[in-house]
């Protein structure tokens, strides 16, 4: 381990890169509740049934399995403490836009990211990269970051009851039904209460700095409902969506259950201009999430050099974009390096071994799917909001007293909740942002490079032509 992981040089033990790997693991095992739930919400509300639904016992498998490959791929060719899973915001984006709205199958949502995984491959071995990251202005990666934070904090509200549809406003507070109170209804508007209870709740324990704190308010919120089924608050009914909320282990692990979601590729659509703007909107996010996850925890961790770059950050992006090819062979979205890897370097973890423990930790989570699938989603829910606030801090970068790179941004970010979809944000943030400044007079003075003008004649192409 001293040889591999070069402990002394990087003045941390054993013992310290084990506790840091389990803390960062303990901070990002929310994932393994969340992503199951969120990448399948289509199966109900399209109605699909038998090989057309997507497995959430596989995509727990493949969430498991690809947190931990990709873990063990930064801690092999980078020997840095970052951990990898699949990312919020993009698994949104892969259920709600790419299949919900945009009518993929998830099938080809899969190709997408496997395409994007592709590519991030090839760019990782170039310097094109770099140029491409230069060539977005930081306010729009600012406002991309913002953006994805409120579609997600959205999403969460929904999946907790908490906003449900208005046909006159299109969204409402949920309707507690007082004059007609039925088990069904009871159960509803105790799901929302419990949602709202553990945003609190994860609230109180993040405030405090508890290591976990929002896997811990997910476990909470969860045994809250349990009792509320024991109590008969919560009436268990799967014809009208509400489901027991106490694991079963009477069938085992569902380990054939991968086999449902993994090499399911279908490279049908991969040609139609859809498609490739779904492959973008998931290589954009994913490079600039993860660029910007490395360098802000590489500078919590003084891992950056003098000229405020980050050593060996080639293999960092080769293990990013080798996982994400790989987890979408084995059913996933975009995996990326996630910024909880934060937490680990805080408990003094410096190397590789701390992204090898919470891989190994990832690799056993595995035998604990039916706890995990359990979980429902009013206690998923205050993760997603918690989450989404974490991503909206990102607003804080941007110069508001420079209206022509607020406006631009902030079209931005309200596009993506108000449209429902992450690639529509960029494409408006993108347009808007050439076009206010060109026709001002600006674009010299921003800078603006060809690949800007190359992106705003695509988008607008896109809309005019589909």
């Amino acid at each position: 381990m001293e040889k591999f992981f070069k402990l002394k040089e990087n003045k941390t033990n054993v013992r310290t890169e084990v506790l840091a790997g389990i803390t960062t693991f303990m901070t990002m095992a929310y994932i393994l509740a969340v992503n199951p739930t969120t990448m399948t919400a289509f199966n109900d509300i399209l109605g699909l049934e038998g090989s057309a639904r997507m497995n959430p016992n596989g995509v727990f498998m493949a969430t498991a399995i690809s947190a931990c490959i990709g873990s063990l791929l930064m801690a092999l060719l980078a020997n840095y403490p970052f951990a990898l899973a699949p990312g919020m915001g993009l698994n949104a984006y892969f259920a709600y836009t790419v299949v919900l709205k945009m009518g993929y199958p998830w099938q080809v949502a899969l190709t997408a990211v496997f395409v994007e995984g592709i590519i991030f491959i090839l760019l990782s071995l170039t310097s094109v990269r770099e140029a491409i990251f230069n060539c977005i202005p930081t306010t729009l990666k600012f406002a991309v970051s913002s953006g994805i934070g409120l579609f997600i904090a959205f999403i969460g509200l929904q999946n907790g009851g908490i906003v449900e549809q208005n046909s006159a406003t299109l969204v409402q507070f949920h309707a507690f039904h007082v004059d007609e109170v039925t088990d069904i209804t009871r159960t509803a508007n105790v799901g929302v209460i419990l949602a709202i209870l553990g945003v609190i709740i994860t609230a109180i324990l993040l405030i405090n700095k508890v290591k976990g704190g929002i896997l811990f308010g997910i476990l909470i919120t969860w045994v809250l409902g349990i009792i509320c089924q024991l109590t008969g608050l919560y009436v268990v009914d799967p014809a009208a969506g509400f489901y027991s909320l106490l694991p079963s282990f009477s069938s085992g692990f569902d380990f054939a259950a991968l086999g449902d979601v993994a090499f399911k590729l279908d490279f049908s659509g991969i040609f139609s201009l859809d498609f490739v703007v779904v492959m973008f909107a998931f290589l954009f996010v994913d490079m600039f999430d993860t660029l910007g996850t490395l360098i802000g925890v590489s500078a919590k961790a003084d891992m950056l050099d003098k000229d405020g770059k980050l050593p060996r950050i080639k293999g960092a992006l080769l293990a990013d974009a080798i996982g994400t090819v790989g987890g979408s062979l084995l059913g996933t979205s975009t995996v990326t390096t996630y910024v909880e890897s934060a937490t680990g370097v805080s408990e003094g973890g410096r190397t590789g071994l701390t992204a090898l423990t919470t891989a190994i930790l990832f690799g056993l989570s595995v035998f604990l799917s039916p706890i995990f699938l359990a979980i429902p989603a009013f206690a998923t829910a205050p993760a997603l909001i918690i989450v989404g606030f974490y991503m909206m801090g990102s607003i804080a970068h941007i110069n508001f007293e420079d209206m022509s790179e607020a406006i631009p941004a902030f079209i931005c970010i309200i596009a993506m909740p108000f449209t429902y979809s992450i690639s529509e944000g960029i494409s408006f943030g993108v347009i808007s942002y050439v076009l206010v400044n060109l026709i001002t007079g600006k674009a010299k003075e921003k800078k603006i490079s060809l690949v800007m003008y190359i992106l705003t004649v695509l988008f607008i192409l896109k809309y005019i032509l589909l």
